[in-house]
Order: structure tokens, then C-alpha cells, then sequence
């Protein structure tokens, strides 16, 4: 089930086209604009993706639209049948999708293997739709007067999912959207579509009506049209902040629910009392997982003076043992997604020096096991880094971790605090007393004790504070339901046929 969407084929790769998905089958459109999609690990171009045009994107959405009216009206255990059938052939062939999301993101297929493994939680949380879909019931609250509450879908939703995350995120949405009965038309990101395509295939062979799920492949113009299109009810986004803050300002506008998931700065706080082992495990693992390509990924510690010097030995020690090259070859980290970002994560190297920074490891030129044409940059990691300079105030998102020193735990938390982000944070230390403290007053939406990515488990709901969140809810689990139904109160009472008479007043409990 390779290229699913493909309609044209060629020798050369490079001339292969990625269709959309609309009425269960790939549809070329009407658009003859295209975008390259590269292998990452080579730094050549794989295939061209479609881009479709405003008129393309109306198309789609009167599929769905068509879609929602069938299955608004599927039972509960017809849903929940083909959730399940899903989820038992995404499980099956999960395989096969990491190794897509390895050829066009570049993570390793460990990483990828791990993004789907964290989708498909919550898909197994939407398979428990009937749980979520229940209203509630009062009877009596006046004479002969019950009041019951209706959960509905809301019809057409549109997602638009990131290149970092080309699996995780719209499984985080399209399964509770899909579950609730709603049709979902997906933009994903053209830098990595094939993804989508695959998945909609594979909801067609779980089962799923045509017009209930549709890929819509495209930039800007393909955005625009799903934030302005009247049938679309709903938006929900993830990405940087400046591009999270224009969709829930334009989807808003345009009368329309909004989550809208946006950038980080995520920052973990080390204390003189931590496990430094674990601390510098942690650094690691989370600074340079996904090539730093992640919303939650650290890309600030916060040490503690006194631990300072002896924690960033400890990290610099472990970076020396990560193997960098393609992520089909068993690498510890993969290359970056595009040659431009590449270039940009490392000027903030050279941003690093000119700041009065230190560069402990230099990430740039770096032995790979890949191919000299892929977009390569080591892990980096930076010490003494000034909270003025761009190279902490930026979403960095790569592989570069700052160490920035603190004199405790008070200093380190207003840093925190006082960042416009608010996403994801750790502290790492062994004191009960000042976890709790912590938790209590950071002001961060996901906060990790001893953990360093705390990305909730599906039956929480995922999203930060401040500038790294925009709209009505966040994603998946109890708030997915609520941000994809809505809710009808029913006052009801059945009279007696001998009761009547008119009377004017305003009603009255009684």
C-alpha cells in the first residue's frame, strides 16, 4: 500500500505526483502548481505534490460535506467498528508508515515507529467513543418536566497538520473527529504528505464512507480556503506561533471553533540535589530527538551554578556517542527536514559566539553515515547563553541545546515564567517539596517531574499556556471531544390530553 494517491509514475522519481484523496480515491484536481518533496537523507527530490487551488479545496469540502450528512447519521457501533478496524491495520502496518515518515522527514525509524505508537493511543482512547458521547439526564426539575442534554457532530472539520509530525498530529485529531461523526478534510504539510495519503487509504480499507475523510495537499492559497469556507465548522492547527496566531485570528473571523497549537520554548530546570545522570540522559534524549524538530523537545537547561560545570560535562560526553546520518541505517538522529532550515538552525551557531556564548560541541561538518547531499547538522550544544541573545529567545527547532546558568531555584523559575511561551517544562530534583512548588507556580501548560517530554497519555488533553496556544481547546482526549461535538439541551414534557389553559407569565420552576 506504497504511494497511495499516486496517479502519475515515472522512472524518474522526481516526476512521480502525489494526488489528493477525495471520495475514497486520489483526484488530481485542477491546479497544475506543484511542490518538491525531498528525501532529507539525500538532499534530492523524491516525488512533486499537488497544490491545490481555492476552487480545488471547495471541491473537497462538498465531498465532505456530502460525507458528514451519511455519517452524522452511522450508530454509534458502526463508528466504533471501523475505529477499530483502523486501528487494528494501522497497528499491522505500522512499518510501513515509518518508513514513509523516515524517506520524507528524515527521523529515524525508531523516532517514526514512536510517533505512531503515541497516535495510535489515541485512536484506542477514540475507539471508547460511547463513554465520551453521552449527554446527561434530569428528570423532574419541574412538574412533569425532564432536561437531557444531545452530543452532535458538528459536520465538516478542517486540520492542518505540521512536517514535524506528519503521523502523530492528525491521528491526535481525525480519530476523535472521525469517532464523534464529523467528516475532516486534512491539509497536511507539503514538505511531507505521503503520510496522509497512506492513512487515507487505509481508513477506506477499515471501512470508512466515502467523503469522510479527505486530503487536500497545498500551501497557503489551500490554507486560506479552508479558513474561509463557510462549511468548514472547525479548525485545528499545529506549528510556530506567528502562523498558529494568523490561523486563529482568521479562522476565528471567519466564525469558525479554533485550536490552534503554536511554538516553544521549552526550558528544564536542574537542581543541585538532582540525579545529574538522569538529568544529562534526559538533556539529550529530549534536546536532540527528531533532530530537535519536536514543540516539546528541551532546547533550555536551566543548571544551577553549583552543578553547572559537572552537568554540562556529563551532556557533552553523552553527544559524543550520537550517530548522525540516515535514519534508515539505525542512527541515533537524522538530518533536518529542508537545506534553508538547516542553514538557519546553524547560524544561530555563529549567533551563539557573537552573543559571548561558549560552543561546547559545534554541530557544523560533522561526520554522517548518510549521503553528503543530505541536510546535516550534529547535535550542538552552547553554554553561558545570555537570555538577550536570539539564541535563546528564538524557537531554535533543531538540534541545539543552550545551558543557561542560574544561581536556584527561584531565578530559574522566573526565567520560565517569564518567557512568552508557555508549552512544555521539566525540573529534575530529588526534593518532593520543590516538585510541588514547581507545578504549582510555573506558568507552563505541560510540566514534567523527573520526566523531560511530558506529552499527556491520550485520556489527558495536550496543549500549553501563553503564546504556545490559541483558540478553545486543547487537543485529544476530554477536550477533543468537546472541541468536535456540540451540545443540545432538551427541555421536555409530555402533557395529560385534559390539561390546557392559557397563561402569559413568565415560566416558573415549580
Amino acid at each position: 500500500m506504497t504511494d497511495a494517491g499516486t496517479l502519475e509514475r515515472s522512472a524518474d522519481r522526481a516526476t512521480t505526483i502525489l494526488d489528493h484523496w477525495v471520495d475514497s480515491a486520489p483526484w488530481a484536481g485542477t491546479s497544475t502548481r506543484t511542490a518538491p518533496v525531498f528525501n532529507p537523507a539525500l538532499g534530492s527530490v523524491q516525488k512533486q505534490v499537488r497544490l491545490a487551488s481555492a476552487s480545488d479545496v471547495d471541491r473537497a469540502v462538498t465531498s465532505a460535506s456530502a460525507g458528514a450528512d451519511r455519517w452524522r447519521d452511522a450508530s454509534i457501533a458502526k463508528r466504533q467498528a471501523v475505529l477499530f478496524a483502523f486501528r487494528e491495520l494501522l497497528n499491522a502496518r505500522k512499518g510501513e508508515l515509518a518508513d514513509i515518515l523516515t524517506a520524507e522527514h528524515g527521523k529515524v525509524t525508531s523516532d517514526a515507529l514512536g510517533e505512531i505508537a503515541r497516535g495510535l493511543e489515541v485512536v484506542e482512547f477514540a475507539c471508547g467513543m460511547p463513554s465520551q458521547m453521552k449527554g446527561a439526564y434530569s428528570e423532574n426539575v419541574s412538574t412533569d418536566i425532564d432536561v437531557y442534554s444531545l452530543r452532535q457532530p458538528l459536520g465538516v472539520v478542517g486540520i492542518i497538520s505540521p512536517f514535524n509530525f506528519p503521523a502523530m498530529v492528525p491521528l491526535w485529531f481525525f480519530s476523535i473527529a472521525i469517532a464523534a461523526g464529523n467528516a475532516v478534510v486534512l491539509k497536511p504539510s507539503e514538505k511531507d504528505p505521503s503520510a496522509a495519503n497512506w492513512l487515507a487509504a487505509l481508513w477506506s480499507e477499515a471501512g470508512l464512507p466515502d467523503g469522510v475523510f479527505t486530503v487536500v495537499h497545498g500551501d497557503k492559497e489551500a490554507v486560506d480556503a479552508l479558513l474561509q469556507h463557510p462549511d468548514v465548522r472547525s479548525i485545528s492547527f499545529v506549528g510556530s506561533t506567528p502562523i498558529a496566531r494568523y490561523i486563529y485570528e482568521q479562522a476565528a473571523r471567519f466564525g469558525k471553533r479554533v485550536q490552534a497549537l503554536g511554538g516553544a520554548k521549552n526550558h528544564m530546570l536542574v537542581l543541585p540535589d538532582a540525579d545529574l545522570d538522569l538529568a544529562a540522559d534526559a538533556a539529550v534524549n529530549a534536546g536532540f530527538g527528531s533532530a530537535g524538530e519536536r514543540c516539546m523537545a528541551i532546547s533550555v537547561v536551566l543548571a544551577v551554578d553549583a552543578i553547572a560545570d559537572e552537568l554540562v560535562a556529563k551532556i557533552a560526553e553523552r553527544m559524543g556517542r550520537l550517530r548522525t546520518g540516515d535514519g534508515m541505517r539505525g542512527c541515533d538522529m537524522g538530518p533536518l527536514i529542508t537545506e534553508a532550515h538547516r542553514d538557519k538552525v546553524a547560524g544561530y551557531i555563529d549567533t551563539a559566539r557573537s552573543d559571548g556564548a561558549s560552543v561546547v560541541v559545534d554541530g557544523r561538518g560533522i561526520e554522517v553515515d548518510g549521503d553528503a547531499g543530505g541536510f546535516w547538522l550534529g547535535p550542538t550544544l552552547i553554554d553561558r547563553v545570555p537570555t538577550s541573545s536570539a539564541v535563546y529567545r528564538d524557537e531554535i527547532f533543531g538540534p541545539v541545546l543552550s545551558v543557561v546558568r542560574v544561581e536556584g531555584y527561584a531565578d530559574g523559575l522566573g526565567i520560565i515564567n517569564g518567557s512568552p511561551y508557555g508549552n512544555g517544562t521539566a525540573i529534575f530534583t530529588n526534593d518532593g517539596g520543590a516538585a510541588r512548588r514547581f507545578q504549582r507556580e510555573v506558568q507552563v501548560g505541560m510540566i514534567g517531574i523527573n520526566v523531560p517530554i511530558p506529552v499527556p497519555v491520550a485520556y489527558h488533553s495536550f496543549g500549553g499556556w501563553k503564546d504556545s496556544l490559541f483558540g478553545d481547546a486543547k487537543a485529544y482526549g476530554p477536550h477533543g471531544f468537546d472541541f468536535f461535538t456540540q451540545e443540545k439541551a432538551v427541555t421536555s414534557r409530555w402533557l395529560d390530553p385534559s390539561h390546557g389553559g392559557l397563561n402569559l407569565g413568565f415560566p416558573q420552576h415549580d
